[in-house]
């Protein structure tokens, strides 16, 4: 690689930087989805740089506890199905290690005055102990426990990050590939606003298919952890 693209490439990542950082400042002041939307869009011409840049803003918004969902539908539209639920997986995972890390050592009383009184967390605490990375694991498939909270909350448990990691890792692999495909059916960020191009009927069934499938498959782990979750929680 020459002097002049590794100068380029890191004055792409320093402008990335930059951009983060402006876009959580404005995120304040204008409509959050909005500008993660912009954020998506201005990622999606950075070439092989965009996953990467874009897995370093998911775990800014892990950390500073923004809703997620907005950026695995764009991660879909902008990267496709493969790349899209890479880029979404490593992202939040290390999102969710990174605020994890802090609830446990930098932010123990404030993590802890907000779970005050929480008696769902109470019984997900006494279950860690018993259980460990499993309740981990289940939490992450049911959708019942408030994912950035629990972030944080987790980092006051006995779990080691080794398991929470591991656990958080493979605990949101069936939600992020229905969302990641979801938004890959627009095909594009014009798309999920309701005005892509026009797709083939043949497109359409298959992609179809494959949504269906990727529902039934989430839906049935989702009850299947609430379930066991409930049973172990309460034992």
């Amino acid at each position: 690689m020459s002097l002049g693209k590794s100068s380029g490439n890191l004055y792409k990542v320093i402008a990335a930087a930059v951009m983060i950082v402006i876009l959580v400042v404005t995120a304040e002041l204008f409509d959050l989805q909005q500008v993660l939307r912009d954020a998506l869009s201005w990622i999606s011409g950075l070439g092989i740089l965009g996953p990467i840049i874009f897995a370093g803003l998911y775990i800014l918004a892990c950390v500073l506890s923004f809703p997620g969902s907005i950026l695995t539908l764009g991660a879909g539209a902008v990267f496709g199905v493969i790349t899209g639920f890479i880029a979404v997986s490593i992202g939040s995972t290390l999102g969710a290690a990174c605020a994890f890390l802090i609830g446990r050592y930098l932010a123990r009383d404030l993590v802890a005055g907000r779970i005050a009184g929480n008696e769902k967390f109470k019984a997900v605490d006494e279950a860690v102990g018993r259980e460990g990375w499993k309740i981990v694991l289940l939490t992450r498939l049911s959708p019942v426990f408030p994912f950035n909270l629990l972030n944080y909350a987790f980092g006051l448990t006995k779990v080691s990050l080794k398991h929470y990691f591991f656990a958080t890792w493979l605990g949101m692999i069936p939600g992020t590939v229905m969302y990641v495909y979801i938004g890959s059916l627009a095909g594009d960020l014009t798309g999920m606003g309701g005005a892509g191009r026009a797709r083939t009927t043949g497109e359409w069934i298959l992609y179809g298919i494959g949504l269906l499938a990727t529902l039934i498959v989430t839906v049935f782990v989702t009850r299947l952890a609430r379930k066991t979750l409930s049973a172990r929680i309460s034992s």
